[in-house]
């Protein structure tokens, strides 16, 4: 009680404390006092006990905090009292679903440009974390995947550096490879190899194709029966395995490096716990939303041939050439990587998943049914 009762009072007051007389608690609220004088903001001062309406001391710009991985990284920040600056490219109006997330003015917006410098600096000049999610399945004809996966996540991690930043966190792929087929994931490696040259304490993530209600993993599959009664599978599946995690677990994952003092520089690869054949893990999928699953072996030239049509799509393409070699290629194992469990997460298993993830994809008449009625996909281990 002592300690809130000297914050409070004016700083003249806190050189008379003597050493010899006072708890724990009244130096370091002395030493907060002190913070302020360094012109330290008041957001990165960690106060109360836990929640929305605390401080936990991280103020934390996300880029690329719009996208799917991105609203689940600002919300668990948000609910352990952190400051969030959300950079978006996208009118204002578009991103108010983010604000519920955190107490009253502690999710910032900001607009900002990957090109432009200056405003990467103005987004992260008042943040002691920086968070960079930015990503695309596709290139336009204005952002390749270069300019995506390599020169801006550059360009934030030097602005970062160069702010005295001392936690930037980067977001790679689990099947990042400069002699990968997709072009996605060589881009993925080359921007790991750019990030740690410019800032080499940068905490990389490595996560596997992620699922969750959003995602264009589980519900890209599942869509597919809207293009016929088959599921073209490339080998029919039996030649790639998949060990996807879920997108709440990269988020907490993500929340609790930024708290470890001791992830800086580190290399994690983020998986579920069971790894699954591609054919057996589609085969669920239709399983859990009660939909015929009739898989058929399509040869890798002609599925480019087709989705090279859908890839012209000015807008979002469903598929392109690129994704199917990423979702043909069978989920690299790290073992000498630290993971989930290293940063106290125990991963959630499809099984406890799928159903809020599918349950749209049901005709009505199965709405409600249970998931016991789906048989679990079967797990391997090579």
């Amino acid at each position: 009680m002592a300690a809130v009762v000297l914050v409070g009072r004016p700083m003249s007051v806190l050189p008379k404390v003597s050493k010899g007389s006072c708890a724990p608690a009244v130096y370091s609220a002395a030493s907060v006092a002190a913070g302020q004088q360094r012109k330290l903001h008041h957001a990165v001062i960690p106060k109360g006990k836990g929640g929305r309406s605390s401080s936990s001391g991280i103020a934390a710009t996300v880029f690329g905090a719009t996208g799917f991985l991105g609203r689940y990284v600002v919300n668990r920040l948000g609910r352990i009292g952190s400051q969030v600056v959300v950079p978006h490219r996208c009118d204002q109006y578009d991103v108010m679903y983010l604000r519920p997330m955190g107490d009253l003015g502690q999710i910032l917006f900001v607009e900002w440009d990957g090109r432009n410098k200056d405003s990467i600096k103005r987004a992260l000049e008042h943040s002691n974390v920086v968070i960079n999610l930015v990503g695309q399945e596709w290139e336009t004809r204005n952002y390749s995947f270069e300019d995506i996966f390599v020169t801006i996540p550059q360009h934030i991690a030097k602005a970062s550096k160069e702010a005295g930043i001392t936690k930037f966190i980067h977001i790679s792929h689990l099947n990042a490879d400069i002699r990968s087929p997709s072009k996605y994931l060589r881009n993925k490696a080359v921007g790991e190899t750019a990030v740690r040259e410019v800032f080499p304490d940068a905490i990389i993530m490595k996560p596997s194709e992620i699922f969750g209600r959003e995602d264009r993993f589980f519900n890209y599959f599942a869509n597919m029966r809207w293009f016929g009664s088959g599921v073209p599978l490339i080998g029919m599946g039996k030649n790639t395995v998949k060990q996807p995690v879920h997108v709440a677990d990269v988020a907490k994952a993500i929340v609790n490096a930024a708290r470890d003092p001791d992830a800086n520089g580190k290399t994690y690869a983020l998986v579920g716990p069971h790894r699954y054949l591609l054919h057996d893990l589609v085969e669920y999928v239709y399983a859990v939303a009660h939909r015929p699953f009739v898989p058929y072996s399509l040869p890798r030239p002609l599925y480019h041939f087709i989705a090279k049509f859908f890839s012209l799509n000015p807008f979002e393409p469903w598929t392109t050439p690129d994704k199917i070699d990423r979702f043909h290629l069978t989920d690299m194992k790290y073992p000498e990587l630290p993971g989930l469990e290293d940063l106290g997460i125990t991963p959630f298993t499809i099984d406890q998943k799928a159903i809020e993830i599918l349950r749209r994809h049901r005709r009505n008449r199965f709405l409600e049914s249970e998931l016991d009625d789906s048989k679990s996909a079967k797990t391997v281990d090579f």
